[in-house]
């Protein structure tokens, strides 16, 4: 998929009312609650969609090249020592269906963001997993539309989805967490002649 950078600039999601933070992935940079200026907008229009008492609770918004390039290369590390009769090209294809490659990766353009809902008192709700739940550690419940988790749980994540679906963003099925907007993930879902968000330089600090 081509990009073409639209150059818009990463915003901090700390500064909205609109939008509940968790800190799990916090950095002590901030850039986990830094996403596109486009992206921000439409989190404040997914909220409104919500029915009352719920609010979207974001996890992770942007990530760092270097912290994505870690993720990777841990994947692959884990990968290595469980299959060493695996060639490096089998690890990088088999360490890409759980953590995207530095070069692609959604989250290093500002367009992608980890979600899920909570009670206005912050309580978060029962969703089948937890959030950057892998398929082998779920039994494959981290899927969007995964059978096996519970009727609230699919209620849930069907309240979720119609939000975002709404405001104009694209899921990523392994994960019903991940939601983008502007990227490549999003561009390829939508039809669009290119996707407007590459890599983005890290939040100033």
């Amino acid at each position: 998929m081509v990009v073409r950078e639209c150059g818009e600039p990463l915003v901090d999601l700390r500064r909205l009312e609109a939008v509940r933070l968790d800190a799990r992935l916090a950095d002590d940079a901030g850039a986990f609650a830094h996403v596109r200026l486009s992206v921000a907008d439409r989190l404040v229009a997914a909220q409104t969609q919500l029915p009352r008492g719920l609010r979207l609770l974001v996890v992770e918004g942007y990530r760092p090249a270097a912290l994505q390039e870690r993720y990777f290369a841990s994947s692959l590390a884990r990968l290595s020592a469980a299959h060493p009769e695996w060639d490096g090209e089998r690890l990088r294809i088999e360490a890409s269906r759980y953590v995207s490659p530095p070069e692609v990766a959604p989250h290093t353009s500002g367009g992608a963001v980890d979600l899920t809902l909570c009670t206005a008192e912050g309580v978060e709700l029962p969703m089948g997993t937890s959030v950057n739940a892998t398929p082998p550690e779920s039994d494959e419940a981290c899927y969007t539309d995964a059978p096996d988790i519970s009727a609230e749980a699919r209620r849930n994540r069907q309240t979720l989805g119609a939000a975002m679906t709404a405001a104009g963003f694209v899921n990523y099925p392994t994960e019903w967490w991940h939601w983008s907007y502007g990227d490549r993930y999003w561009a390829h879902l939508s039809g669009a002649r290119h996707a407007g968000y590459g890599p983005a330089a890290e939040p100033a600090h």
